[in-house]
């Protein structure tokens, strides 16, 4: 099944296949629509990805996919995974992006690119201006399909995709949720698909502790900050969540006041403040990344080992799709979450559906203890 894409595989200490990986794959290799719900870390990229490099031919000079996304981010991630992947056998990529320079672009589509990752406003702006043809892509993969399905981007979905021959489109959709609204849309769109759903307790490791600290909330800014400084010690990446902008902010101003290096990121940042954000956590430059769940929506970043849950997580999906960043491919993580009393108990639910156990923690003297419960 895998023939171009075996031996990187095993390069890169893959073992085997993950839940959803196993279900997708053969599918889109059959042709066939796909659905697919699978929660955050466990695979989706590669699930379309490897199928689109193994069927494609390197020999034809226009683009024979499309891979849409909600974020510019979120596009280069995938660029990244498909330039990495498809390389050895041939396979072209190049992203399309908003914001970016139009004349560039129009150079990269020169290069004759098999794979087209993007978002969508762009991609069809070149399409309407006849930059990008259309009439050799067989397969349009969307990626966290329901954040493609918001209001501002419909039209342009819709458009796109009927940019492509009928009777030869193949179309994906995955997302780590997937709303009954977001599978009617789809369906719309969709010949008979095949709905993947993948267990979301696969998402996290089983090599991931889960832990919680009890404490008022106007201490929790103080905890992180004695955490982080105690983690990083032993070279810790530490991924924080809140759920309000304005909260990441004033944490963000009062965690620098007292001398912590962070990376914020949240959707009041331009462009470049981003990038330098998420440039200056992968390479490990600040231990601390802050960020709201809409603004780190799809991002996979690298060797996180901490998850900081600073609010507790509003719902079951939130907590998982917040804890499914670290402990990926395998490795050993820490999801830890700040409680007040009164919110315990919810965490402690969350921990009994998933099936987990949970850990209840101190730190004395320097050093993390677990109490008794």
């Amino acid at each position: 099944m895998l023939n171009r894409t075996k031996e990187i595989w095993q390069e890169a200490g893959f073992g085997e296949l993950t839940a959803v990986q196993e279900q997708v794959i053969p599918l889109m290799q059959e042709g066939r629509d796909v659905l697919a719900e699978s929660p955050t870390g466990t695979g989706k990229t590669l699930a379309y990805a490897i199928p689109l490099i193994e069927r494609m031919d390197v020999t034809k000079r226009l683009p024979q996919a499309v891979i849409l996304a909600p974020s510019k981010e979120l596009s280069m991630q995938i660029l990244d995974v498909i330039q990495t992947w498809g390389k050895p056998s041939g396979v072209r990529a190049t992203s399309i992006i908003g914001g970016a320079n139009v004349k560039r672009q129009l150079e990269k589509l020169k290069k004759q690119p098999h794979i087209i990752v993007g978002t969508p406003g762009r991609i069809l702006e070149l399409i309407k201006q006849k930059k990008l043809k259309m009439h050799e892509v067989k397969t349009v993969v969307l990626d966290e399909v329901d954040q493609l399905f918001l209001p501002e981007h419909t039209t342009a979905i819709n458009d796109l995709i009927k940019s492509t021959l009928a009777d030869q489109r193949q179309l994906a959709m995955f997302s780590a949720t997937l709303p009954q609204e977001t599978e009617n849309q789809a369906r719309l769109l969709m010949k008979d698909p095949a709905l993947v759903r993948v267990d979301r307790s696969a998402a996290l490791s089983s090599k991931v502790k889960h832990q919680f600290m009890v404490c008022e909330a106007r201490d929790k800014m103080d905890w992180v900050r004695r955490i982080v400084r105690m983690s990083s010690m032993e070279g810790a990446k530490t991924l924080a969540f809140l759920r309000e902008v304005r909260d990441v902010i004033i944490t963000a101003e009062k965690l620098t006041y007292k001398n912590l290096e962070i990376a914020p990121l949240h959707s009041d940042l331009d462009k470049e403040e981003r990038a330098a954000s998420m440039r200056k956590f992968r390479k490990g430059e600040v231990p601390l990344m802050l960020a709201t769940d809409v603004a780190a929506r799809g991002l996979d970043i690298a060797d996180v080992t901490h998850i900081l849950h600073m609010d507790v997580a509003e719902d079951l999906e939130q907590y998982i799709h917040r804890s499914g960043r670290t402990g990926r491919a395998g490795a050993a993580g820490t999801v830890l979450s700040l409680v007040t009393p009164q919110e315990e108990k919810q965490l402690k639910r969350y921990a009994k559906e998933l099936g987990v156990e949970l850990e209840k923690v101190t730190v004395y003297r320097g050093n993390w203890q677990l109490e008794k419960q």
